[in-house]
């Protein structure tokens, strides 16, 4: 099962890329509310690996790899996200307490950027989920995510 969240920012396409793929940037916005995030160590082009994490208020840490495929400034960023240890080696999400049906061999996600009136539109999309309850979950976290980055636009 598929996630698509749409979300409109006022910002031009550039800026709302360099929040997307520049480290201060995303250490800035990435994780849901009440997250911080104190690794964003990004090497956005294809075949690049960034790794980030996101810190919960009680101090437990997930870490991400995002391994992008298609990068297209400042129009389409195409990556695998898949959770793994602080040293980017990957991990069942599973066993980090995650719902059994998050793909243990990633989470491809897509995002496009195009001009709007008001600035950009901002389409995320997450694919592979296994039931609805997953996808609503995601849905909470990559919508208090977008929030946040709204914020450092």
């Amino acid at each position: 099962m598929d996630l698509t969240v749409t979300r409109e920012y006022d910002a031009p396409p550039d800026r709302v890329w360099a929040a997307l793929t520049e480290p201060a940037l995303v250490a800035r916005w990435w994780g849901p509310a009440g997250f911080t995030a104190p690794v964003a160590r990004m090497d956005v082009r294809p075949g690049g690996v960034s790794l980030v994490s996101m810190r919960s208020p009680d101090g437990f840490e997930l870490y991400n790899t995002w391994t992008y495929g298609l990068v297209d400034p400042p129009r389409r960023l195409e990556y695998l996200l898949r959770f793994c240890d602080a040293t980017g080696r990957p991990v069942p999400p599973s066993s980090l307490g995650l719902p059994a049906d998050v793909p243990a061999t990633g989470v491809p996600h897509e995002l496009t950027l195009h001009p709007s009136a008001g600035g950009t539109e901002l389409t995320v999309t997450e694919r592979g989920y296994g039931t609805a309850e997953t996808v609503h979950l995601s849905r909470l976290g990559l919508e208090q995510t977008l929030d946040k980055l709204a914020a450092v636009l």
